[in-house]
């Protein structure tokens, strides 16, 4: 006879499975529903273009998860998760061939940027260096006391500022470009502040993790999360799309992998009508516009270092980057968008046929845009890799609808859980001691909650915690 579950967990993304593992750990009865009939959330492999032709849907390059203290205490290994680094984890072309480049080691990077390169020796060094320290800031609930104040001091007062502000500290172009490529990680204009602390611990992961891509693609690290979360007696059920909570089997306690009006939905009457209110209005930021590549080579980049690199940022000097990023907060279409790109053939030939490549990219555009902006990026791909365009042998598009409808958390074409500004990276769904909480016996277990985007399985760790402290 199967035990009844006391714990059931609607998604099963990253987040969502991370959080059954824990409670699976404490001896909690877990259920996790799906959708789909094939788990992953962002973390999904498929093959998009061509036969043999293995795309990753969301996510790509994982420096957070590689460095996620949850993802580090699993036996992800052992349930076949392989980390696979480029030998340049990021580069930057710029015209004229050449390219900055962020390297493994500190010292290599800082030498190419030239008279930056002290002052990232000091600042992006001093990071890396500290990053046991940093990274419980980085991955924890933003309002607690902090275990080391003192050595988060430097992030925080260098972050704050936007990252227009923090380029005039830098004298090159290449310094420049690479801190304003960095900061566009966040959808929002580089002049809003915070972005800079998300540029100077994505710089410090380079040579902490590396920025690599999971073998045979991120659906990898969902198939061992899922294969340990299985092991330990959890239970997962695909093609459950469960709208109601009267939808799955009577249980406890509920937690939400999924987004903040999604989850208003579901938990309906379970909500007071203020904080169902609140959660149905919760706002997003920017969309994205995603194209992938079966390629007939390796782009042939113009800058050798960036024939070597795993992701790519696409979009010039800091100032056409900002006037891009503006452009699609501001709801306008960006004529030169910034690219991010990713090329993990690179480093996992075996994702594409012998001597053939695949590509992953995408752009900031507004949310819910329904211009097609093929075109533009492949633009600007040819601009720093002329003869691109002839290699390519299928592509696959997917604009903000899209996405939405393959993964209805993503609202609008939205990737970062939410809107970025004011802040709103770090306390997200609301201002509050207790983030995950929204219900009794309900929990929010996404990237709506800290610490945020990414394939890391945090927000699923500490929603966990709160249902160990809470009883529930």
């Amino acid at each position: 006879m199967v035990a009844m579950s006391d714990v059931a967990i609607i998604g099963a993304g990253p987040n969502g499975l991370g959080a059954g593992i824990v409670l699976q750990r404490a001896g909690r009865l877990v259920v996790v529903y799906e959708r789909l009939n094939t788990i992953g959330g962002a973390a999904a492999t498929r093959e998009l273009t061509l036969p043999g032709f293995r795309h990753d849907l969301g996510a790509a390059v994982h420096p957070l998860g590689a460095a996620s203290p949850l993802f580090q205490a699993l036996p992800l290994t052992e349930h076949g998760l392989t980390w696979l680094r480029p030998e340049i984890p990021l580069a930057h072309p710029l015209d004229g061939g050449t390219a900055a480049t962020l390297h493994h080691s500190v010292a290599v990077t800082a030498e190419q940027l030239e008279s930056d390169g002290p002052f990232y020796q000091r600042v992006v060094g001093g990071l890396a260096r500290r990053w046991d320290v940093i990274g419980d800031a980085v991955f924890g609930p933003v309002l607690r006391i902090p275990a080391h104040p003192l050595a988060l001091a430097g992030l925080g007062s260098r972050g704050f500022w936007p990252a227009s502000v923090a380029q005039r500290s830098l004298s090159t172009d290449q310094g420049r470009a690479l801190l304003a490529g960095l900061a566009a990680h966040t959808p929002m204009p580089l002049s809003k502040p915070g972005n800079t602390a998300v540029a100077l611990v994505l710089a410090a992961l380079a040579h902490v993790t590396g920025w690599p891509v999971a073998k045979s693609g991120s659906q990898a690290i969902a198939d061992a999360l899922a294969s340990v979360f299985r092991e330990l007696g959890g239970t997962i059920e695909t093609n459950r799309h469960v709208r109601d909570l009267d939808d799955m089997s009577p249980v406890g306690t509920v937690l939400f992998d999924t987004g903040p009006r999604a989850m208003a939905t579901i938990a309906g009457e379970r909500l007071s009508t203020r904080v169902g209110r609140r959660y149905r209005n919760y706002r997003h930021g920017p969309g994205v516009f995603k194209v992938d590549y079966a390629l007939d080579g390796p782009v042939p980049w113009t800058a050798p270092d960036c024939r070597k690199a795993g992701t790519l940022h696409v979009g010039g000097t800091a100032d056409e980057i900002g006037n891009a990023e503006q452009a699609a907060w501001e709801g306008r279409v960006p004529d030169r968008p910034f690219v991010i790109v990713s090329q993990p053939t690179i480093a996992d030939p075996g994702r594409a046929p012998e001597g053939k490549h695949v590509l992953w990219t995408y752009s900031h555009v507004p949310a819910s845009s329904t211009v097609d902006m093929t075109k533009a990026m492949e633009q600007q791909i040819e601009r720093f890799a002329p003869g691109f365009r002839d290699l390519i042998l299928a592509r696959r598009t997917m604009g903000p609808a899209h996405l939405e409808d393959w993964n209805p958390n993503l609202v609008g074409g939205d990737i970062a859980g939410g809107r970025t500004d004011r802040l709103r990276m770090l306390f997200r769904p609301k201002l509050s001691l207790h983030p995950y909480t929204v219900g009794p016996r309900l929990y929010l277990c996404s990237s709506a909650t800290p610490p945020g985007p990414g394939v890391h399985g945090m927000s699923g760790y500490h929603a966990a915690q709160a249902v160990l402290h809470a009883g529930s």
